[in-house]
């Protein structure tokens, strides 16, 4: 039931634009109307027992709620054989473009919107490359795809436009060699690749098909070292670099294509990378140069600024990598995954199949709604389907030139309403004002004169007195907008989401957590939202500001988890690292490969290795030797792995870690072959199950052989090369 408030001829004064309205007026009305002893409040009631009691019609305040159209163009009617050429600014899909609602807490208020998908709307497409080694055949195939898809588009449109990029990795090891000779030429053996690069940009959006063919085919295909790839630096790139890419405000269709995972936030780390991405554009001369200086972006991330620049993604990827990036099109809305042929040649058919089944449907999405503000949808769609809840969000199967209507209701608060669907570079504003019951029926006094009167579900102010409870003045603010003022960098977001603004000034939330606090000018800081390292917040070593690590003495790095300590690298002997390495966050960085270990004390494959283990490594393979009886005692130090012959030994390009081959003999002078590595002081030995024969034995050649090229067992046995078995 909705209450009322009586009002009267001296309480009207107090609504006049003068300062000379006092409180006594209110006072005397006041006297007059409550019985003596009676609360305020009681003004406030329903209408029937207003007039009970004798409050005149004419005095009852009862405001509702209103809407009213600001922008109401119709949808527009193009077709391809028009000689007319619109611009995309020109073309409407959606109507009412904007309104402007005032709520009533309690009395919802509804309207239609008419969303009519326009023929021959234009199209920009980015073509964004996965250029490592195994994307070669791709390459050839892609090159000729401008002017084949250019024909392949004129059926959906005659404004088309297309632009190509690609990419490989961070330029840091471990993701890539950097090796002098690697760095030029990233691939192995006889192939010409040219050096690991992250992103590039190479052709702006063009209408130009033949100047993509041109482009493309002077690429070359690259290299890297792992298998996933830097495909969402690359997108993140393309997403917020508009003015390099040439974005229009059309359809906006990137299409990835890779034979690859990737990497995402966190994964700097492999590369001593400390700086989160920062979601902003840094191509110089149309490539990406801060890769080693800035993490991945998350998946979250790479959403939020996809749907901030209306870019809808195709995941054009091969068959292995399908469940993958299907996950991944759950968390991205307005995406869609293909599968791509082994070499590609599938790739035309597959853009406008996932384009059609992107453009196939039309979705209403609202942004945060903040609290005590609901909103629910109803869809009329085609051949009177009619949808509620969830499914009155959408219409499917859209087709081009049908009227589509949705209703949509709000109930009371503030707030802004984003409309994307097949063409989601159109936004769609609604703009809401609630009435205001923060202060019920009540006054309040500033001096003898009055401020304000808080009529029910409505402020009033006086002149020159402005706000939600006639806190500002209009000589303090100097817009009428006061949300301008709490938007940062002229962005949509007020207070960063994080707080209200209050004369054009951002009062931040609380958190439950009263150790959690937002600050800032626009409340974008905070400091909870750093970099974690073991789950501790910078971790542990630092406090967070502004969602920015500031470690204490001794430590650095975005997460504060590098230890500038030496102490952990001191040898035995008092060098650092035993002098064969640096000590980099209180962990040694061996400068030699070969040595390993907490302070680069183990050396795998140095001299004498072999023969240091070979009596434990019999005992264990074998059951034989001079350490049989005390096996189980002494030899248990090692993991021990058999194979069946040398070719199953571990080969070097295998490891990451050195590696020692060995060929010793037994207690029956037979020949045992073996490997010896350090991996995390983890010790793995790879032994042939089989002996060899005995070493003294004459067989035809071979023993002349040897004597000819006097190869003592000793070197034999300290080989860092691959034995050869005995015939």
């Amino acid at each position: 039931m909705a209450l009322l408030l009586c009002s009267s001829a001296p309480l009207l004064l107090c609504f006049c634009s003068s300062s000379s309205c006092r409180f006594f007026n209110i006072l005397f009305y006041l006297q007059n109307f409550l019985s003596v002893g009676e609360a305020k409040s009681a003004r406030c009631d329903d209408l029937q027992s207003l007039s009970e009691r004798h409050c005149p019609p004419g005095k009852i305040e009862n405001p509702r709620g209103s809407t009213k159209i600001d922008k109401n163009q119709p949808v527009t009617n193009r077709n391809k054989e028009s000689t007319e050429k619109l611009k995309p600014e020109q073309i409407t899909q959606i109507q009412p473009q904007k309104l402007t609602l005032t709520l009533r807490s309690g009395e919802p208020q509804t309207f239609s919107l008419k969303f009519k998908r326009a023929k021959d709307y234009p199209i920009d497409l980015y073509y964004l490359m996965d250029l490592s080694f195994s994307m070669k055949d791709d390459l050839e195939n892609v090159k000729n795809l401008g002017t084949d898809l250019m024909k392949e588009m004129q059926a959906i449109t005659t404004d088309f436009r297309i632009g190509f990029g690609s990419f490989v990795e961070k330029t840091v090891m471990p993701y890539i060699s950097t090796t002098p000779a690697r760095l030029i030429n990233p691939c192995t053996g006889n192939q010409n690749c040219t050096s690991a690069f992250s992103y590039k940009n190479v052709l702006k959006l063009t209408d130009r098909g033949d100047e993509f063919n041109r482009l493309v085919s002077q690429q070359q295909i690259s290299g890297n070292l792992d298998s996933p790839e830097g495909g969402f630096d690359a997108i993140m790139q393309v997403a917020v670099c508009e003015e390099q890419i040439g974005w229009r405000n059309v359809t906006r269709l990137l299409v990835f294509s890779t034979d690859a995972g990737f990497h995402f936030t966190g994964d700097r780390k492999l590369g001593r990378i400390f700086h989160p991405n920062d979601g902003k554009c840094h191509l110089e001369n149309n490539m990406y140069t801060m890769s080693h200086y800035y993490d991945y972006p998350s998946i979250a991330h790479l959403v939020q600024k996809l749907s901030d620049h209306n870019i809808q993604t195709i995941f054009a990827v091969t068959e292995d990598f399908q469940p993958v990036y299907k996950e991944l099109k759950n968390l991205i809305p307005k995406s869609a995954v293909g599968t791509l042929s082994s070499n590609s040649s599938n790739v035309i058919k597959l853009i406008i199949d996932a384009y059609n089944s992107l453009s196939s449907e039309v979705i209403l999405e609202n942004s945060r709604l903040p609290e005590g503000m609901s909103i629910s949808y109803k869809s009329h769609c085609k051949n009177g389907a009619e949808g509620t809840g969830e499914n009155g969000r959408k219409c499917s199967n859209i087709s081009i030139g049908d009227e589509y209507i949705f209703f949509i209701y709000f109930n009371w608060s503030q707030h802004v309403l984003l409309m994307r669907g097949l063409i989601p570079t159109h936004r769609w504003r609604v703009n809401l004002a609630k009435r205001n019951t923060r202060d019920f029926c009540e006054f309040t006094e500033v001096g003898a004169e009055l401020t304000k009167v808080q009529l029910f579900d409505q402020s009033v102010c006086n002149e020159g007195r402005i706000g939600r409870l006639c806190e500002c003045s209009v000589f303090e603010i100097q817009t009428e907008d006061l949300d301008a003022n709490c938007r940062k960098d002229n962005g949509t977001d007020i207070c960063s989401n994080n707080g209200d603004c209050v004369c054009g000034t951002c009062e931040c939330k609380k958190r439950e957590n009263p150790a959690e606090v937002y600050s800032g000018k626009y409340c974008e800081c905070d400091n909870f939202n750093c970099d974690r390292s073991n789950n501790k917040l910078c971790g542990g070593h630092g406090r967070c500001e502004c969602r920015q690590c500031i470690c204490d003495a001794n430590f650095t790095s975005g997460a504060c988890d590098c230890s500038l300590d030496w102490t952990p690298c001191l040898a035995k002997n008092g060098q650092i690292c035993n002098g064969r390495g640096t000590c980099e966050c209180g962990i040694c960085k061996c400068t030699d490969p070969k040595f390993q270990g907490p302070t680069c004390e183990l050396c795998p494959t140095c001299p004498g290795v072999c023969s240091e283990h070979k009596a434990c490594i019999e005992c264990r393979a074998f059951e034989t030797g001079e350490k049989k009886e005390t096996c189980e005692r002494d030899c248990s130090y090692f993991s021990m792995i058999k194979v069946k012959d040398l070719s199953r030994l571990p080969q070097p390009t295998d490891q990451s870690f050195p590696l020692a081959y060995c060929k010793e003999r037994d207690h029956n002078d037979c020949w045992f072959y073996f490997t010896y590595s350090v991996d995390n002081n983890t010790k793995e030995v790879y032994v042939v199950e089989k002996l060899g024969i005995e070493a003294n034995t004459v067989v035809g050649g071979v023993v002349l052989l040897s004597i000819m090229l006097s190869s003592p067992i000793e070197e034999l046995s300290t080989s860092t090369a691959p034995p050869t078995e005995n015939v």
